[in-house]
């Protein structure tokens, strides 16, 4: 057996000697690089794609060939040749496309491209719907340089860490090879291989997918939520115009050039050119530029270039390159992603049960290839620049393993700032030891209300990883909080510990003596409370004290389940106010008495359920991620006051469902909304803290969207009662309507739309209505709200802020 084996493994390499190289570049008639242009072996789906500075490679065994060259623009070329056991060096010179008037009859009155487009609509739907099962190997290359950077951002300087200074460099390079399989919608990515420049553990770009033109809607990423109009798409006569470039001819069959034109700017649409075949009229090449004003978000411009060849009657897409350039706060980055399709499958048998909730998953030892691997794989050659990189980074890489180079960065990192103590937080870590401690921002540790008057509150959270995932990690968080007027000391403190081999899992574990909000939920923020106290005489913050132990696990089970198991003792202490200070005083207002509550204790249990039928995931070799479903989440949860166990005085059960979701209708924007019912099922013995609370909202600033009510004024609908229903709903435009404001839409601010609503059984109900503007410079939102409720008050109107992600670190609890 052992003979066998070393001759087939002899009989192999004797095979792949006689394998012959055949490598060159691609040009103009100018003898410039044609980037990424297609060869193909005549006859077959087999080929390989040019790098970006025209040069290929490819191999094959002995005997005689036909290679096509291919790039979307220019006349495809052909070349016979020998292939023996030497290399041979093939270039090709390729000239632009000469397109012929005189193929096409013009109607009088309308350019022929319409009546090309108007056949092309009528045969979308089949040619989309053509290859509905099929498996194809693909490559996919990425890469990113910065063309231009700002020394200093947000007042920290900007540093690589990888000693080069220079404004030009390269900050993404990656590989991959994946499987990419297809039936009948469903669809599955088997990573074989991947590699990132500088990232040994590394998982690259390596999702690949085809944009089909053929689709009514282009969905790119996040670039815009409400999509791209197809140049072919049902309805795409209302949106583009077209002009007739001419035809030409290529595998005997003519192909016409159509320029696309979009009607109006600030619309989600396409600018280009794209070649449909005569008769058949099905996509032959496209050649799409996307720009800001094509309604395109985060990225300035956008190429996308996508050529298709025939396989038997139908026709299969062989390659795709997106080219995007990116400004953002002095950050200049160009780049591309190049997909190269081989290996074709139009009749594929797959195994019962292959297609099932992950829909990506990376083999294993996939980022582990060796360099002989890619030399053998990869289609598209490495540039000169590109090996460097790799060359580079992966020598960075080991020297940033090296303890002494640790310690060093960790001195860089360190080092202290105003900026960050005060107002974003500090982290120290120390990498070696895979350990930090973070320091939340002062701003958010000083505070003051009647209760305590000033208080000071130090709460560092100490971090350690047991892996280079953020999964496999401890948290411990000891806190002291101390009142200077109440002179009440609280010291508690909590851990967690998540981990997971495939599905997380979470166990925290906290207690001491704390300070409560009496819903437990937080919706009072300390840092504006402070604020309103002190400056407008309203004082919103209602606490007490308890002693207290809480132990909660929480664990993913797979198929979109979660279930979360919670149990809480607290030994509960009434407060009073004990201060009156404020800067300004009001004739007409009074601080407001903190609640009162007799002391008590407290022994309470729950159970919730979340499932989202329908969640995919991203399968990695060591763990699973969710990326959501298009089916709704559920959430049921139920809470026991349990009565004399440790002296406890409750006793009650209580029930909440949750059902929520976001509707993407593309074109018209989306739907966000977050339905929910509940109430007592008994309520024999409870106290305040043990009611059902809602989040409502007496500050500038929002509360929770799809969560909390805007204006309502906080503990107003508290309730025991035994039904009650809320409803949040948002209706995001996307760029609706406000495309269509002239000088207003250059702003790319979106309009947005909401409602909330609260029933009680008792008959008492609640609403808001709102209307405002978001994507104001990416980050900001602005509201108007106004109130309505049924105890005959007019109700009350008000503005709503949404301030940036990282000042809730500053506002937050």
């Amino acid at each position: 057996m052992k003979s066998f084996s070393a001759f087939a493994i002899l009989f192999l390499l004797s095979i792949a000697s006689y394998a012959g190289k055949i490598s060159g570049s691609i040009t103009d008639s100018k003898n410039h690089p044609l980037a990424f242009s297609s060869i193909l072996v005549k006859g077959t789906l087999r080929g390989t794609t040019a790098n970006n500075l025209g040069q290929y490679t490819i191999s094959v065994d002995e005997g005689e060939y036909t290679l096509v060259v291919q790039h979307v623009g220019y006349k495809s070329v052909e070349k016979k040749i020998t292939v023996g056991k030497n290399e041979i060096k093939l270039n090709f010179e390729l000239s632009e496309q000469v397109y012929e008037l005189s193929n096409v009859i013009i109607k009088k009155g309308e350019d022929p491209a319409y009546e090309i487009i108007k056949n092309a609509i009528k045969k979308r739907k089949d040619y989309e719907e053509e290859n509905k099962k099929f498996t194809t190997e693909v490559y996919i290359k990425g890469q990113m340089k910065l063309r231009n950077y700002p020394t200093k951002f947000l007042g920290s300087k900007v540093d690589f860490e990888d000693g080069d200074t220079s404004k030009r460099k390269m900050i993404f390079l990656s590989e991959s090879v994946a499987k990419y399989s297809v039936d009948k919608g469903k669809r599955k990515i088997e990573v074989i291989s991947t590699k990132v420049s500088g990232q040994s553990d590394g998982f690259g770009f390596s999702s690949p997918q085809i944009f089909s033109f053929y689709q009514n809607n282009i969905r790119l990423g996040n670039l815009n939520p409400r999509g791209f109009i197809s140049p072919i798409s049902s309805n795409a006569l209302s949106y583009y115009r077209y002009k007739f470039e001419g035809t030409f001819f290529e595998n005997n069959k003519m192909i016409s050039r159509i320029k696309v034109i979009p009607k109006r700017n600030y619309e989600p649409l396409f600018n280009g050119y794209i070649n449909i075949i005569e008769n058949e009229w099905r996509i032959q090449s496209v050649q799409m530029t996307l720009y800001k004003r094509n309604q395109m978000q985060l990225v300035d411009t956008l190429l996308i270039e996508q050529l298709y060849i025939p396989s038997g009657n139908t026709w299969v897409i062989k390659q795709q390159t997106i080219t995007p350039a990116v400004k953002f706060f002095s950050f200049d980055a160009t780049g591309y992603f190049v997909q190269v399709y081989d290996k074709f499958n139009l009749n594929p048998q797959f195994p019962k049960g292959y297609f099932d909730n992950t829909i990506l998953k990376f083999e294993d030892s996939s980022n582990k290839k060796p360099l002989a691997y890619w030399d053998s794989v990869r289609p598209v050659p490495l540039l000169q620049e590109e090996v460097r990189d790799y060359v580079k980074k992966d020598s960075l890489e080991q020297v940033r393993k090296d303890p002494r180079y640790l310690d060093s960065l960790d001195r860089i990192r360190n080092k202290p700032s105003v900026i960050g103590l005060l107002a974003l937080g500090q982290t120290f870590s120390k990498e070696k030891r895979k350990t930090s401690i973070s320091f939340p921002p002062l701003l958010n540790e000083l505070n003051y209300n009647t209760i305590e008057g000033v208080v000071v509150q130090v709460s560092p959270n100490f971090e350690k990883r047991f892996s280079d995932t953020k999964r496999d990690r401890l948290e411990i968080k000891p806190t002291i909080r101390y009142g200077f007027t109440n002179k009440h000391f609280n010291p508690w403190l909590s851990a967690s510990y998540f981990y997971g081999k495939k599905y997380f899992s979470q166990l925290a574990i906290s207690g001491g003596r704390r300070v409560f909000q009496f819903d437990n939920n937080n919706p009072v923020r300390p840092f504006f409370n402070t604020i309103t106290t002190l400056q407008y005489e309203r004082n919103f913050l209602k606490i007490y004290e308890a002693n207290f132990g809480r132990i909660t696990y929480t664990k993913e089970v797979g198929d979109g389940i979660i279930v979360t198991g919670d149990v809480q003792y607290q030994q509960r202490f009434g407060l009073q106010n004990t201060t009156d200070y404020k800067w300004k005083d009001y004739s007409d207002r009074l601080f407001t008495p903190n609640f009162d509550m007799a002391n008590n204790k407290a022994l309470i249990a729950s159970l919730s359920l979340r499932w989202q039928p329908g969640t995919r995931y991203i399968e990695f070799p060591d763990r699973k991620f969710s990326i959501g479903s298009k089916y709704p989440a559920m959430a049921f949860t139920i809470t026991k006051g349990i009565k004399d166990a440790f002296g406890s005085d409750v006793d009650y059960t209580k029930w909440r469902f949750n059902l929520s979701d976001k509707l993407n209708m593309r074109l018209f924007g989306a739907i966000d909304y977050r339905l929910s019912a509940g109430g007592f099922f008994d309520s024999k013995s409870l106290f305040l803290p043990d009611y059902q609370h809602f989040i409502g909202n007496q500050h500038a600033v929002v509360a929770q969207y799809l969560q909390g009510y805007q204006l309502m004024p906080f503990y107003a609908y508290s309730n025991t009662e035994k039904f009650y229903s809320t409803a949040f709903v948002e209706y995001h435009l996307n760029g609706l309507l406000t495309n269509k404001i002239p000088g207003f839409k250059k702003l790319n601010w979106f309009l947005v739309a909401g409602s909330n609503a609260l029933y009680l059984k008792s008959g008492l109900w609640y609403s808001e209505l709102s209307i405002g503007l978001e994507n104001i410079l990416k980050i900001f939102r602005v509201d108007y709200v106004h109130s309505f409720s049924g105890d005959n008050n007019d109700g009350r109107s008000g503005i709503r802020i949404s301030l940036p992600v990282f000042f809730d670190k500053i506002i937050n609890d």
